[in-house]
């Protein structure tokens, strides 16, 4: 589990008001591990020391690899690998960090959702490289789970997102396990159930495929005007957990921890406690 941003600031800060809130909502919860920086020489042993730290406590890691070349389109959270060759040296050295435990793997949030910003043959690589990471993922853990990049709700119609989908490797089960939708968004999780559904739908490949969906910050649903930067008004959401209830919603998660700036009310990724609180209470 990783609130270790909200963990560090509540113990810099233990006479903060805004403290108890925080931790009991937010600190306390499992939420998921961004590695972001292509950064070869460290990557296995820092996701070995999650994964081993996940199964020690008797709990399932969830581990998002973020840094596939021209990430976000060259927006707030640009970076990633230099080139493909780069990314795909790189999830081999990720692979080898994972263990033989049971791990959640968000594979490169908006990716796929993204994919229009390339051109059409840098499309086609991208996607071939997806659906390698994911072999070379599950073949390292058989028991990790690997989820690509759906967008959400609101985004793209659910064939056409399908459609790329396929292209990336998310209908096969040697490479994945599903979709996830709604990282760092706010759309209400019975929207999101449905149109996650509707994406497999039209996905096609195994029954056993499902869909994990980001609840960290979509207690009131998402912002009227589209908002998508530390919108205000919004609120934290269901509790992470492996068990839904729902036929073929796998996951509810917190892959983006609650109170870490997507970029306007401070540094992207960073932890900001007014935020935060705001969120929480």
């Amino acid at each position: 589990r990783d609130g270790s941003q909200g963990l560090a600031w509540g113990r810099a800060h233990p006479d903060d008001p805004r403290r108890d809130v925080i931790r009991s909502r937010i600190a306390d919860h499992p939420a998921a591990v961004w590695f972001a920086d292509h950064t070869p020489s460290t990557i296995t042993s820092r996701v070995r020391a999650v994964t081993s730290g996940g199964a020690a406590e008797g709990r399932v890691p969830v581990v998002v690899p973020y840094a596939i070349p021209d990430r976000d389109c060259g927006g707030h959270s640009e970076g990633g690998a230099p080139d493909l060759d780069a990314y795909d040296d790189w999830i081999d050295l990720f692979a080898a960090g994972l263990g033989s435990g049971e791990v959640v793997v968000v594979l490169e949030p908006d990716s796929v959702s993204q994919a229009e910003c390339l051109p059409e043959r840098e499309r086609a690589d991208r996607f071939a490289s997806l659906a390698r990471a994911g072999r070379v993922l599950k073949e390292a853990n058989p028991r990790a789970r690997v989820y690509y990049d759906a967008g959400h709700s609101g985004w793209h119609a659910p064939a056409k997102q399908a459609g790329w989908l396929r292209q990336a490797g998310a209908a096969s089960p040697a490479s994945s396990d599903g979709v996830f939708s709604n990282v760092s968004n706010f759309h209400a999780t019975a929207d999101e159930v449905a149109y996650d559904r509707a994406v497999l739908d039209a996905l096609g490949g195994p029954s056993s495929l499902g869909a994990v969906i980001d609840t960290s910050r979509n207690g009131n649903g998402a912002p009227p005007d589209g908002q998508w930067c530390d919108p205000a008004g919004r609120k934290i959401g269901r509790t992470p957990t492996l068990s839904t209830g729902l036929g073929r919603i796998d996951a509810y998660l917190w892959v983006k921890l609650p109170g870490e700036s997507d970029g306007c009310k401070g540094e992207p990724g960073t932890f900001t406690p007014s935020y935060a609180y705001d969120l929480a209470r």
